[in-house]
């Protein structure tokens, strides 16, 4: 169980170390290739940008150093409120597509909150 955790939560870290460094750091870009970005504020991509980064942090160094290891489920909890929240986001806009990759990464998010925090 322990490595089917650290497998979900490398992919997780690396995906949002890549997507929240994009939204962080080149919003031009982000707003050219994201649909609702068009939409949103610079202030609110940097908000998730940033809130992407600190949950790809959570995702490895805490368990990896074995402080405050707890703090992976936190990250964990914290993508899935993300991700459904862009759930309701791509759902009014009618992106299917994106909806399919929210509850994918929803649901490994739940996999490692339990597996962290349930133990």
């Amino acid at each position: 169980m322990n490595i089917a955790l650290w497998v979900a939560q490398i992919l997780l870290a690396l995906m949002f170390l890549m997507g929240g460094m994009m939204k962080t750091f080149q919003y031009e870009k982000v707003k050219a290739s994201m649909p609702w970005a068009k939409d949103s504020s610079r202030g609110f991509v940097l908000l998730i940008g940033l809130s992407e980064l600190l949950a790809a942090i959570g995702f490895i160094v805490p368990p990896a150093t074995d402080i405050l290891p707890w703090l992976a489920g936190v990250a964990a909890i914290g993508i899935a409120v993300i991700m459904a929240l862009a759930i309701g986001v791509h759902a009014r806009r009618g992106e299917n597509q994106a909806i399919v990759m929210n509850v994918v990464i929803l649901a490994i998010a739940v996999f490692i909150a339990i597996g962290r925090l349930g133990s």
